[in-house]
């Protein structure tokens, strides 16, 4: 009787904890980080790494304009935790020049970098 006790009671903290972890999950908001990426930020993950498993991005760019990438070849996350309709583009030349939008405020993809040189934060 006692072991069927213990088994009850285990079983009902589980429980309480799914529950409170996945209220917990649903009231955090739409804007904040994201598995490591600041919200405002535009991130890039090492190469070959998951974002879901490993919320440590290589690269974080805050500020408008062209950043040049340097030793980025092979698949990488980027993610645009920008706000406001702030998109970002991948450019195969170096400041910016042969740009095309990658992706659009809150998007995800994973983009071979090799023949990419710079990325841009557009306003």
């Amino acid at each position: 009787m006692r072991r069927i006790f213990r088994g009850v009671a285990a079983l009902a903290i589980a429980a309480t904890a799914v529950v409170a972890m996945s209220g917990a999950a649903q009231a955090k908001p739409a804007e904040g980080d994201w598995n490591g990426c600041p919200y405002g930020a535009v991130c890039i993950w090492g190469q070959d790494r998951n974002p879901y498993l490993d919320p440590h991005p290589t690269n974080v760019y805050w500020s408008y304009g062209a950043h040049n990438l340097s030793n980025q070849y092979g698949d990488h996350y980027v993610f645009n935790n920008q706000y406001g309709g702030a998109s970002m583009s991948l450019c195969t030349g170096y400041n910016g020049v042969g740009c095309h939008v990658a992706l659009e405020v809150q998007e995800i993809g994973s983009f071979n970098l090799t023949p990419y040189n710079s990325v841009t934060l557009n306003r």
